[in-house]
């Protein structure tokens, strides 16, 4: 009972960063980790309607079992996860979203008449993929070398030159803000696709760019988890360190 007390008040995003096999059980029941991760077990399962209980027992048959090794990013250095984000999951998004564009354009014109939604699922990717494109371009040229430089900096055992932006948590609210605008964008597009589930008279590419859809928003959630409930904590703490 008091194991159960102490999981529903830890926050679900605590969860994912502790070992991140535990974002299917989230995903099963719709719980969004990454953007909203800050809410504890109780009160999503408050909000579903969901026993704590079923969450808890589901979440530590996971945390249990041994046969997938997680990766412990938690335990990287801040430096060397600033740099796996970008060349990991930025260098995805600028891979697949021209090719997500051309295809989605392509079924506008091809499928819908019969299917109208694929407008509006083209519509929200193109805003998407525009504005993801500019949101990491503010976090390799400004946050993410300043992060970088904050690692140096406590190696060395130097002090660090005050930002232009002031302290780390403002670009860091910036970017979470833009962050939960992408997730809603693509809470929508879920939706419209009734959860990336291709229509019966679907052809191969119209189900191919589902799948694809599926996996780029998979990758944006672990993508915006690795910065909202690891990196972006832990470059507030390292930067309070420098008094």
């Amino acid at each position: 009972m008091e194991t159960l007390e102490k999981d529903s008040q830890k926050q679900i995003g605590q969860f994912v960063a502790d070992d991140f096999r535990t974002a299917a059980v989230f995903n099963k029941y719709g719980i969004d980790f990454c953007c909203k991760g800050d809410r504890t077990v109780a009160e999503v399962c408050d909000k579903k309607g969901l026993s704590p209980q079923t969450l808890i027992d589901e979440l530590e048959a996971v945390l249990n079992s041994k046969t997938d090794q997680s990766i412990d990013y938690k335990s990287w250095p801040l430096d060397l996860l600033a740099e796996y984000i970008e060349k990991k999951h930025h260098r995805y998004v600028e891979e697949k979203a021209p090719v997500l564009k051309q295809f989605l354009s392509k079924l506008c014109a091809v499928h819908g008449q019969r299917h109208p939604e694929l407008f509006e699922i083209n519509e929200l990717f193109t805003a998407s993929a525009g504005e993801l494109a500019s949101h990491m371009k503010k976090e390799e040229l400004i946050l993410f070398p300043f992060v970088k430089r904050m690692v140096k900096a406590k190696l060395d055992n130097v002090a660090i030159q005050s930002p232009q932006f002031g302290t780390v948590g403002n670009p860091i609210a910036m970017m979470m803000e833009e962050h939960e605008n992408e997730g809603e964008r693509f809470r929508k597009i879920a939706e419209l696709t009734n959860n990336y589930n291709p229509p019966a008279d679907a052809c191969n590419t119209y189900r191919v760019t589902f799948a694809m859809l599926d996996e780029f928003e998979k990758d944006l959630h672990l993508h915006i988890h690795l910065e909202n409930n690891i990196l972006f904590p832990a470059a507030i703490k390292l930067e309070q360190q420098f008094g």
